[in-house]
């Protein structure tokens, strides 16, 4: 994804955003508290000034009582039985963090059980402290190609290639880290518990 579109990606989220806030009447400080996320940070997301991390993502579509697809894009209304959505190639919703590029699929619909995503990891090496992530739900990650490294809070570190996978309890502390020459492709998938939706695990920097 080139810079351009990246741009494009974040003023879309920020514009967004900014009309979900407005519908409910409410100031970036109504937001934040709402949401827990700080003001200034709130700020420069609406002006496009940072991508928030997922983290960040879910804190505050469950403040303004959103599913986190509808930061992307306006969802479809809950359909019931027999919904159906199809995502063709490279037209997923598209979050870019320090750490991953995400393609968020099949995000038309609202109140998914799963929120699956095409995950490029980026990133090679972190400090011990950096790309830590966890949150209620469970992950499941399959490895396209390349090679990855997963780290977490109660197991030594892991390396993962094309066709190897990992299911996990993402309440305990995360990260992946790319392990090839060159940026893996993995299948991320994430669930939701108790009606949230949950994320694929990003790094407190950034997923």
């Amino acid at each position: 994804m080139n810079e351009t579109a990246v741009q494009q990606s974040e003023s879309a989220l920020a514009e967004r955003l900014k009309t979900l806030r407005l519908q409910r009447g409410w100031t970036q400080g109504q937001t934040g508290k709402a949401s827990g996320v700080a003001t200034s940070t709130l700020s420069k997301i609406e002006n496009g000034l940072m991508s928030p991390t997922y983290d960040v993502l879910l804190k505050l579509a469950h403040g303004l009582g959103v599913d986190i697809a509808e930061l992307f894009a306006p969802a479809q209304a809950h359909m019931g039985a027999g919904r159906r959505s199809i995502e063709r190639k490279g037209h997923g919703e598209i979050h870019e963090t320090p750490l991953y590029h995400h393609q968020l699929l099949c995000s038309q619909l609202s109140h998914k059980r799963m929120m699956p995503f095409h995950t490029r990891i980026k990133t090679h090496q972190l400090e011990d402290s950096e790309g830590w992530s966890h949150h209620d739900g469970e992950e499941f990650v399959y490895v396209l190609s390349g090679a990855i490294e997963l780290h977490t809070e109660y197991y030594q570190p892991e390396i993962l290639h094309a066709g190897d996978c990992f299911y996990i309890d993402s309440r305990m502390r995360h990260r992946v880290v790319n392990r090839g020459a060159e940026d893996a492709q993995v299948l991320w998938v994430s669930t939701r518990l108790d009606g949230h939706e949950q994320k694929p695990a990003e790094g407190n920097t950034d997923h």
